[in-house]
């Protein structure tokens, strides 16, 4: 049990957490993040420091409440096909039963996305025997629409593996685009309705700007390079991702859950660290955004905490952007 949790403020700080994916289920908010280790391995770009092993599930009854860590939900010994680096998870509820979706590399160090089950939100989840057939790179998240057709949004670059399966197979050798060239975008998956495999093979979603051209590849500010998440609001679908190495993150809007998206602009500037994860939830009358930074740390990028703060509208439906540290 933790204290009750402020604004821009640690959940906890009993173990370090990061990509918080919120949710409310049955009347509480659960957030589903990874769980960073504290350790002395490399750092690099192809993520080796984050070398995470289990997840954590954690609850509050509402905003005003303490935090509850239930504990190891999953851990990679109980994953069948897993080799390393539980990265970045998600979970959704349809046909009574809570998913826990999640990256891990395979046994040949191929990023792909598993599938737990359990019938508590709170855990613990079992693992499927294998990853989901046709999935690569990290950072699942799903969406169920109103009609309950539930959509998987996933992919990120460098050491998330994304620009490697610009074929539709994966080239180790294979590098992203000219910066001239249109970025690469993420990808999402209509999942079957059992939630345990793709209807159809992953389409890649294309961000425009306002003139309908396609971002490009050099547009740091506003290109996608992991951490997708979809939410809707007012009838519009909000794709909100991270830009990498601009440490911010941004969205899009779009008519249709899977695009095209058109950007807008930025959610939240950037926070002490390198890496910047996110998710976006309606709790009673608002929204909320749940995000990490480093603080806990000061500045350690394997070793991070999970935050929230609210989230606000303008009434032409953009969002108004966040400062991480209002008081500064």
């Amino acid at each position: 049990m933790n204290s009750i949790p402020k604004p821009n403020q640690p959940l906890v700080t009993h173990i370090y957490t990061a990509d918080p994916s919120a949710h409310v289920f049955e009347g509480k908010i659960y957030i589903y993040p990874s769980h960073d280790l504290d350790h002395d391995g490399p750092s690099n770009d192809n993520g080796d420091q984050y070398a995470m092993e289990d997840y954590h599930i954690l609850s509050m009854e509402n905003l005003a409440s303490p935090v509850v860590d239930h504990g190891e939900a999953l851990h990679l010994r109980d994953v069948p096909w897993a080799s390393q680096q539980l990265w970045a998870p998600d979970a959704a509820f349809k046909n009574n039963t809570y998913y826990l979706f999640f990256p891990a590399r395979d046994k040949e160090g191929v990023f792909r996305i598993g599938v737990a089950t359990s019938p508590s939100p709170a855990g613990p989840f079992q693992a499927q025997p294998d990853y989901i057939p046709g999935s690569y790179s990290i950072d699942p998240a799903v969406f169920v629409d109103e009609d309950n057709r539930a959509y998987m949004y996933f992919g990120g670059l460098w050491g998330g593996q994304l620009e490697k399966w610009q074929t539709g197979e994966f080239n180790p050798g294979h590098e992203g685009p000219a910066l001239d060239k249109p970025a690469i975008g993420p990808r999402v998956a209509v999942l079957s309705e059992d939630m345990l495999s793709f209807e159809e093979q992953p389409q890649e979603i294309s961000i425009v700007d306002i003139e309908g051209n396609p971002i490009l590849a050099g547009d740091e500010d506003r290109r996608y390079f992991e951490g997708p998440w979809v939410h809707k609001y007012n009838g519009l679908y909000y794709l909100s991702y991270s830009t990498g190495t601009m440490h911010t993150l941004v969205y899009a809007v779009s008519e249709q859950p899977m695009g095209p998206f058109t950007f807008k602009g930025e959610i939240l500037s950037p926070v002490i660290g390198w890496t910047t994860h996110h998710s976006i939830v309606q709790f009673e009358e608002k929204w909320y955004l749940f995000y990490h930074d480093c603080s806990l740390s000061d500045g350690v990028n394997h070793k991070r905490c999970v935050k929230y703060t609210e989230l606000k509208y303008n009434p032409d439906g953009t969002i108004q952007p966040i400062n991480p540290y209002p008081s500064n």
